[in-house]
């Protein structure tokens, strides 16, 4: 199954996308939001589709814009530095221990909307991340094989960033960086775990059809699985909540590119989950 939702922005309505057809899913839920996944959304979503008790789009439904695949989550965790060669152009060791900062979870836009570079932010990068979107919550997980069971999904992240904000007067805390609005294109779609080989897929990054990022989530130093269990031992994962696993090489911090400029689109893409096409904008105060 693939969730989206698709309205204007602050009015999305929810869908369910599944065998090349587009189901309206408000009989199940008014939005795919933490409380979608804490009463089980997912599976009896599945069951209402098996029982063909969800109505098909009206024409034109798929037309619409698409928001994030969900909103208001509790957190947005963010790991950095899970791919060897991002951590080499950075120009620090690959970690020992998975490193953790935090997302607004107010960044969050759709696949498609603006990136707004904010006043004074001249060091704005791309990173292409698979997200993992947690279903059910996971706390002091013993094994890989229960983090797998607390995954609803997967989706394309954009963890949009401010290197100066981030590096140079954060204090030593990337979250300043990485927490302006539009800070996060999402989606497009929300991918249920057996629509795809999460350990396996190959993330790309172009910016105005230029490529920048070519990888596979094969090369994360810390899989998604072992990053679920990892994190539920310092942290409460709740539904809803949102992971992104790093970014791999070929960012404007390398050197080896120019920061986004006003006029730029950035488009990202991960194999099977879909791709997003941002416009890059100077934020208006």
């Amino acid at each position: 199954m693939r969730f989206l939702r698709l309205g204007p922005a602050g009015a999305e309505r929810p869908f369910v996308r599944s065998e090349g057809r587009l189901y309206e899913l408000d009989l199940i839920a008014p939005d795919i939001d933490p409380a979608f996944f804490a009463s089980d959304g997912v599976a009896r979503t599945m069951v209402a589709l098996q029982a063909r008790e969800l109505p098909e789009a009206a024409p034109g439904a798929a037309a619409l814009r698409i928001g994030p695949p969900v909103t208001r989550p509790a957190a947005i965790v963010c790991i950095g530095q899970n791919y060897a060669a991002h951590a080499a152009e950075s120009g620090a060791a690959p970690p020992e221990h998975p490193i953790v900062f935090f997302k607004h979870p107010n960044t969050l836009v759709g696949p498609n909307d603006e990136i707004l570079l904010p006043p004074g932010a001249e060091k704005v990068d791309w990173e292409v991340e698979l997200a993992v979107v947690i279903g059910r919550r996971a706390r002091y997980l013993d094994t890989d094989e229960q983090a797998e069971a607390c995954i609803a999904g997967f989706a394309v992240s954009n963890d949009v960033s401010e290197r100066a904000w981030q590096l140079d007067v954060s204090g030593g805390q990337w979250s300043k960086g990485k927490s302006a609005e539009t800070f996060n294109p999402f989606g497009p779609e929300l991918v249920t775990p057996d629509e795809v080989d999460h350990t396996r897929l190959r993330l790309s990054s172009w910016v105005d059809d230029a490529p920048r990022q070519d990888s596979s989530t094969a090369d994360l130093i810390f899989g998604v699985a072992a990053l679920i269990r990892d994190l539920s031992q310092h942290l409460v994962l709740e539904p809803g909540d949102i992971v992104s696993t790093g970014t791999p090489q070929g960012v404007a911090l390398s050197g080896r590119f120019p920061y986004l400029v006003e006029g730029n689109t950035v488009r990202v893409a991960i194999e099977g989950l879909g791709e997003q096409r941002s416009p890059v904008r100077r934020a208006v105060r």
